[in-house]
């Protein structure tokens, strides 16, 4: 089994413990601030008439980008991939959706005076699996078809959560959320071919979802 995933794609064993730690940590602290940021950004009021609120909150409505998934997704494919092996992708992106969701339900109580504990438990379940998530998204830059396999699913769950698409429509919903989605490409990236055949494998799949 070892040696099939070795084939999809090699791992880097050169990283050094002390250098594993404080990757880990710096994950942990971005997870922590943005956990805080988001929050902060939900609770911040609309005002036209200042300049920095009209345009990250109004202009690329940052406080709804923030609140749905598509972005924490994005971050979590990109800790996953860049990671040095998939079990430091499990690890990292636990250890980032640990520190925003405990950061974020700490601040909502402390700050917005009230316990989320139901909205959280959703967040919380997610993050038990983000390890199993992780280490499978980590071979989604490896050889074979088994990383078009991976490619083709994270597409299609990027497209349901970056676009309104249904039977006889495709919605672009926010610029924000266009532009998650044209990162998810190209961090995704391999050849031509097997891009465009990832993209319309997404494509397929999401729309076949919807009809479900």
């Amino acid at each position: 089994m070892i040696e099939i995933l070795t084939k999809i794609r090699e791992q880097d064993k050169t990283l050094v413990f002390s250098k594993k730690v404080i990757n880990t940590f710096i994950v942990l602290v971005f997870g922590i601030v943005l956990g805080i940021f988001s929050k902060w950004l939900d609770n911040t009021p609309l005002n036209d008439s200042i300049m920095w609120k009209r345009f990250l909150l109004g202009y690329l409505d940052l406080g709804n980008v923030f609140s749905m998934i598509g972005i924490w997704l994005l971050i979590a494919l990109c800790i996953s991939i860049y990671s040095a092996t998939p079990l430091r992708a499990s690890i990292n992106v636990f250890i980032f959706f640990l520190g925003m969701n405990i950061s974020y339900h700490i601040y909502t109580i402390i700050f917005a005076g009230f316990n989320p504990m139901n909205y959280m438990m959703i967040w919380y379940f997610l993050t038990l699996f983000s390890p199993i998530l992780a280490f499978i998204c980590w071979y989604s830059k490896g050889a074979g078809i088994i990383p078009v396999i991976i490619n083709t699913c994270i597409i299609a769950i990027m497209i349901l959560c970056c676009f309104g698409i249904g039977m006889w429509y495709f919605d672009f919903t926010s610029i924000i959320n266009t532009i998650i989605f044209i990162i998810t490409l190209i961090i995704l990236y391999n050849t031509p071919q097997k891009s465009i055949i990832t993209l319309i494998g997404g494509l397929v799949i999401a729309f076949v979802v919807t009809l479900l």
